[in-house]
């Protein structure tokens, strides 16, 4: 095995049967997981949740192996959120919490997120702990017990009462016509059960997975089903989760989308009425519109901006206090009910809103106006083209470009191989060619390191 790391900003993710997300390594991982998280108990246990993919079986199997070779009980729930698995690490005493999951890429990739005993996802130094047991697998001492395995039948139920506990026992959606789509994904029982169970007339997309089709033309990353189905039904809104259902983007009635920053700002709004908000303001990573950040300072609020990564949100949220954070993508963090991005917690949250507001979507969740944003990816294959110094010049001339005018990012994906370009300036226009600009160096880059390869 390489000396590449195998913790992304998301876990272990990849493509299937290619290290890192091969069986050898889940069942190492598994064994790493028993002994670094072993507390000594009676019946030590750890929660393993995935999502509908067909891969989904072998890495529960695998995992299910290497924690029961060193004395750990397996719990396994089953298909559902990734967010569940921390609700239920916590509520049922288990040492930690597994998901099988590749969030919204395609079938073919699936990926593992750990979570601590807190229900929260683990940090760098408990990664770096379950690594040295991976690449040193003589060091996981096995032992004469072996642990038993339980599948859970109820845990859907248990969630579902969850997330229904997040808005007040009077809510009923009596009246309103939602369509949802799951995304082939995790949520694909939940979603419409708690909908449905609020009142709402349901109509459910995206929810007859068959191993390869999560996140095929459906989910949050694709709203064309969703868009479609929200005019044919002449529905009030329509809710599109990803995957693992921690994500969550939303539709009007028009069949325009409410993006991950339009539903921050509703709920931070909402809250500050509420005087529930803590913090003075919402956490968000440096891709949230700078329109979000305009709204919020109307709003006497502060926008507190971290890397990329839900978890580097979580951290802020955790050290400065506030309960609400979350990302442009949809992921959003309501930390009184959650311990990562909930997709299905922030919807019903929205709904709660969009109910009391008496006014169609399009007008109550559209609350700013975003500054024009663009965003592309470049894919390579080897090597980093971040370390390009041609590269990194196209950078500081995007910055100085923009300089007061607007913003530019530019990043290495942690769970694809892609360099990621994002501007915005509220002139668009000049929002696209400095993009273009960079986009260029970056694609020359691939091009040499490719012939530097041949």
């Amino acid at each position: 095995m390489s000396g590449d790391k195998l913790f992304g900003t998301d876990g272990i993710r990849g493509e299937v049967n290619i290290a890192p997300m091969t069986a050898d390594i889940a069942l190492r991982l598994g064994q790493a997981i028993g002994v670094t998280f072993n507390r000594g108990g009676t019946h030590p246990s750890v929660v393993i949740g995935k999502d509908t993919r067909l891969s989904g079986y072998m890495f529960e199997n695998a995992l299910t192996a290497g924690l029961t070779s060193v004395g750990v009980d397996a719990r396994l729930v089953g298909p559902i959120p990734t967010p569940a698995i921390g609700v239920l690490t916590r509520s049922m005493r288990a040492e930690a919490g597994v998901m099988i999951t590749a969030s919204h890429n395609g079938y073919q990739d699936n990926g593992i997120k750990v979570f601590g005993p807190d229900g929260f996802k683990i940090g760098d130094a408990e990664q770096e702990a379950l690594e040295a047991f991976i690449r040193n697998p003589e060091d996981i001492p096995l032992r004469n017990m072996v642990g038993r395995v339980r599948r859970y039948h109820d845990a859907i139920g248990r969630y579902v009462e969850v997330v229904k506990s997040s808005v007040p026992r009077d809510l009923s959606l009596t009246g309103m016509t939602i369509v949802v789509d799951s995304a082939n994904g995790a949520g694909y029982r939940v979603a419409p059960q708690t909908l449905w169970e609020l009142g709402a007339e349901v109509h459910s997309i995206g929810a007859e997975p068959n191993g390869i089709n999560i996140n095929r033309g459906c989910g949050s990353t694709d709203l064309s089903a969703l868009t479609a189905a929200v005019l044919e039904r002449k529905a009030d809104i329509g809710v599109a989760l990803d995957g693992d259902a921690d994500r969550v983007i939303m539709v009007d009635e028009k069949g325009e989308a409410i993006d991950g920053d339009q539903i921050l700002g509703s709920i931070a709004a909402s809250w500050k009425r509420l005087e529930t908000l803590r913090g003075g303001g919402v956490v968000a990573t440096i891709m949230s519109n700078f329109g979000l950040e305009r709204f919020l300072r109307d709003e006497g609020l502060m926008l507190h901006r971290t890397p990329v990564g839900d978890r580097h949100v979580i951290a802020q949220m955790r050290a400065k206090g506030f309960n609400v954070g979350g990302e442009q993508s949809g992921h959003v963090i309501l930390s009184d009910y959650s311990t990562t991005g909930d997709g299905l917690i922030a919807a019903i949250q929205i709904l709660s809103a969009f109910r009391k507001a008496d006014r169609p979507a399009s007008e109550a969740l559209r609350i700013f106006q975003p500054v024009p944003q663009i965003l592309r990816n470049v894919r390579f294959t080897s090597g980093n083209p971040m370390d390009d110094p041609d590269v990194q010049k196209s950078i500081s001339d995007a910055e100085l470009k923009l300089s007061n005018l607007g913003r530019v990012v530019v990043r290495k994906s942690g769970t694809e191989p892609l360099i990621r370009v994002m501007t915005e300036a509220d002139d668009p226009d000049l929002a696209a060619s400095v993009a273009a600009s960079v986009v260029h160096a970056v694609e020359t880059s691939v091009e040499r390191g490719l012939a530097a390869a041949q």
